[in-house]
């Protein structure tokens, strides 16, 4: 039976060859090798703003970051590459309801979904849908660029603080809502630093 049902199988490849092969074109194949990303983000086929375009894009997570809650107007299908992120759903940042994966996890958001996540070591995650993939905060997003920095953030790019992960220097702030954390470099590593949680060192 299994070699009557391979035989049948074979039978349909052979009579559809031509259509098949006609139906790919090898001058837009790409191969794209996992490596750690140097950016905060990259895409690596597609177009992110096209209505309707295809797209594969690869995601940085520092150690320590945290995910404010947002949406997207597109489905959003998520598959972890490295290291471990977890991810909740729900209007405010709620780490009861995180679910976290691993390398080969998979998660998937319809549209529309309030999203927030923590990780609390370094990842790279990978994200495809259909554009266009437009990132709404509930929150506003501030940084130190932001005409209201002096107010939103405690602490400067350049100051040294204490943190969890050792003593670094702040390079930037990102603040949405609740959420305000300092990208910081310790020795070699940036990572996330939370304001509650660092000190300054004068």
């Amino acid at each position: 039976m299994k070699l009557a049902k391979s035989l049948a199988v074979t039978l349909v490849i052979l009579a559809l060859g031509p259509f098949a092969a006609s139906s790919g074109d090898t001058a837009e194949a790409k191969y794209v090798p996992f490596t750690l990303l140097n950016e905060d983000a990259v895409v690596i086929q597609g177009d992110v703003e096209k209505e309707g375009q295809e797209f594969v894009m690869r995601i940085r997570e520092l150690r320590g970051s945290f995910i404010p809650p947002h949406t997207h107007p597109v489905d959003e299908h998520i598959t972890v590459l490295a290291g471990n992120v977890c991810l909740g759903m729900g209007p405010e940042f709620d780490r009861a309801k995180l679910k976290c994966l691993g390398p080969g996890g998979y998660a998937f958001f319809p549209k529309g979904t309030t999203i927030f996540g923590e990780s609390a070591e370094p990842a790279t995650v990978q994200v495809h849908g259909l554009g266009p993939f437009h990132l709404h905060w509930k929150y506003p997003l501030q940084t130190f660029e932001s005409a209201d920095a002096a107010e939103a953030f405690r602490y400067r790019a350049g100051q040294k603080i204490r943190t969890k992960y050792g003593v670094g220097v702040i390079e930037k702030g990102w603040r949405s809502g609740p959420i305000i954390q300092y990208e910081t470099r310790v020795g070699s590593e940036l990572v996330m630093a939370t304001e509650s949680e660092v000190t300054l060192i004068k």
